[in-house]
């Protein structure tokens, strides 16, 4: 068994034998106060040793021990070696420690055995000790790097699903500037600058976790006047708010996919009196949107969700604990709802 020292591990040991030692030290202060500040230099040497050999038992021989199925015959060599290091190891220490006058002999013992039995029981309290602290420890930063890990899983699954909404979204506006392209139409030019407009926003402005409710507002009254420029006079778009603070920060382009679906998959496929119908507001933490469109679709109740949607869906689960999202046809309306607790942030 080859020993090596993990110093970041034998610092933690150094940390735990401070603790044995002051509880200690206290219980000698209130036995035997006369002799207290002799007693409490006898600690000091004896937990040193009690560090370096709980450090040995639970970083090396109890690791060694989980493959006794391997070393049937080593192991109880280990394991006897380790309680003689305990009971008459401990007691050789302060007979050390006396001879190098670093140990007060305030007690004498007829026999050795007598003195391993006083020692003893100090020796036994430190392996409880020790094993109970380490255990707490270990078990504490496991939760906090399973805390870890889980945020930066989310995290990452939330940093891929804005990484398909952003393309899906430039993917759709492109598409709509090609056929107004294709058809030679005057409005082209127009739409590029309005989409570069956009695209400046998303390259600069959302690379934090949050920008404030007034620039996701500005970012789909840029994405409505660009979608509106592919329509004639019979479309009607009506986008309202109510914010009682528009400083009051949301991820950036959250609200974006919910329009852009009701001009892709509603108003892009109505026929006639194409409509769509968008209303934000936000008193007291309360976020609720709500986009209805036209649709050629007719039917009652929920509906199929697209990409889109289903990414949008799986966000706000990422970001907030309390939200609603639900989507439903009524006749040839198709509606968006949207209601968000901004104070349940992740």
């Amino acid at each position: 068994m080859k020993l090596t020292i993990d110093r970041a591990r034998f610092r933690l040991y150094l940390y735990i034998g401070a603790a044995f030692l002051a509880l200690w030290t206290f219980s000698e202060l209130v036995n035997h106060p006369e002799t207290f500040l002799k007693r409490a230099w006898n600690n000091i040497w004896l937990v040193s040793y009690l560090v370096v050999l709980n450090y040995i038992l639970f970083e090396h021989v109890r690791r060694y021990l989980a493959f006794t199925w391997r070393k049937i015959l080593i192991a109880p060599v280990l394991l006897w070696a380790m309680a003689m290091l305990y009971s008459f190891g401990f007691f050789a220490w302060r007979a050390i420690g006396i001879g190098l006058h670093l140990y007060f002999p305030l007690q004498f013992y007829d026999s050795v055995l007598k003195g391993v039995s006083y020692h003893f029981p100090s020796a036994v309290a430190s392996i409880i000790f020790f094993g109970l602290a380490r255990h707490i420890y270990d078990y504490r930063k496991l939760k906090e790097t399973a805390q870890r890990l889980r945020i930066e899983k989310q995290e990452a699954e939330l940093n891929y699903l804005k990484s398909q909404t952003n393309p899906h979204f430039l993917f759709n506006t492109l598409n709509n500037i090609y056929s107004l392209a294709r058809d030679k139409s005057d409005l082209a030019p127009e739409s590029i600058l309005r989409l570069s407009k956009i695209l400046r926003f998303m390259l600069y402005e959302t690379d934090g976790a949050y920008i404030a409710i007034e620039q996701e507002v500005k970012i789909i009254d840029d994405y409505i006047a660009l979608e509106k420029l592919r329509y004639d006079e019979s479309l009607r778009v009506n986008f309202n708010h109510d914010v009682e603070d528009m400083k009051q920060s949301i991820p950036p382009l959250l609200l974006i996919p919910l329009v852009e679906n009701a001009f892709k998959h509603g108003v892009s496929e109505t026929r006639n009196q194409p409509f769509v119908e968008i209303h934000l507001s936000v008193n007291r933490r309360l976020l609720t949107f709500v986009v209805k469109n036209s649709s050629e679709i007719f039917g009652n109740g929920k509906v199929k969700e697209n990409i889109g949607l289903s990414n949008l869906r799986r966000q706000l689960e990422l970001l907030y604990t309390d939200h609603q999202l639900s989507v439903q046809q009524n006749g040839s309306v198709f509606t968006a709802s949207l209601k968000i607790n901004l104070a349940s942030h992740v």
